[in-house]
């Protein structure tokens, strides 16, 4: 037969070929997926806007706020294996766009278990969207208030604002209504705010609710509207990141929070808008 035979045997080995180098691609995705033990909590560089991504040790992903436009979707394609499409608990703080924008698509691509919000009244069309994908899909969710808390094994997720519901209320200010979260792992202390502004501040502090942490997200881009002396100092951090866009039309960071950042001594400040992605790993 000599080259008739190679000629046969040829395609046939061609797909073989095809075939290891899938499995081999498979094998590498799901190894990028094991759980490795440790927190990994990513700030997504989504431009002026929040979005928070953490994978917990044992494999639990929770996606905290959507980022403007649909600018997620290309951030957790960057973050999440490509075989894995499962979200576990969605967060919406409130419903501003730089929030809410992405997560319509978010529910339409993957497959979510839990969704936590405040159940506000607004207006604004994206968050209209979001709630109707919410109810088409029939995907289980949650009213935050402050006796809210969330176990992913080790990890601890405690809602500390609102300190009661919201649900059906609208604010003339978005930002007031935050979802404030405070995790816990291992001794690691991280307060998540949103964009809450003074009045929240004043409101948690009044409450003598516990805000120590070694790491904050600070509050509304670092506008100046948010994280006043007294909050930071009950804080307290050891890190901050400031989740604002490159360029801003808002100049977020302001430099009155950046001054008060560095008054109560916090050890580093990361910026999306200099550093683009960030990561901590505990």
């Amino acid at each position: 037969m000599g080259d008739d035979g190679d000629m046969l045997l040829s395609p046939f080995f061609k797909y073989l070929g095809l075939m290891f180098l899938f499995a081999s691609a498979s094998l590498v995705f799901a190894w990028q997926n094991i759980p490795d033990g440790k927190l990994h909590m990513t700030f997504l560089d989504i431009g002026q806007g929040d979005s928070i991504f953490v994978v917990t040790p044992e494999n639990h992903k929770i996606l905290i706020d959507g980022g403007p436009k649909d600018n997620v979707l290309t951030e957790l394609d960057a973050v999440m294996p490509y075989f894995d499409n499962n979200i576990d608990l969605l967060i919406l703080t409130h419903p501003d766009s730089d929030h809410v924008d992405g997560f319509a698509q978010i529910i339409k691509r993957y497959k979510v278990h839990n969704i936590l919000i405040t159940g506000v009244e607004n207006s604004n069309p994206s968050y209209h969207e979001f709630l109707k994908e919410i109810s088409d899909q029939n995907i289980n969710y949650i009213i935050a208030k402050a006796d809210t808390d969330f176990k992913f094994g080790d990890v601890v997720f405690d809602v500390l604002y609102p300190l009661e519901p919201f649900e059906g209320r609208k604010f003339e200010t978005p930002n007031d209504s935050s979802i404030v979260i405070k995790i816990f792992y291992k001794g690691n202390r991280i307060l998540l705010t949103g964009d809450i502004e003074k009045k929240g501040e004043l409101e948690l502090i009044d409450a003598k609710i516990d805000l120590a942490a070694e790491l904050l997200k600070v509050g509304h881009h670092g506008s100046k509207t948010s994280s006043t002396l007294e909050f930071l100092n009950l804080v307290d951090p050891d890190f901050a990141v400031i989740q604002s866009g490159k360029d801003n039309q808002f100049g977020h960071p302001s430099v009155q929070t950046l001054n008060n950042l560095m008054e109560v001594g916090i050890k580093k400040i990361l910026r999306n808008d200099q550093l683009g992605r960030i990561e901590f790993v505990f």
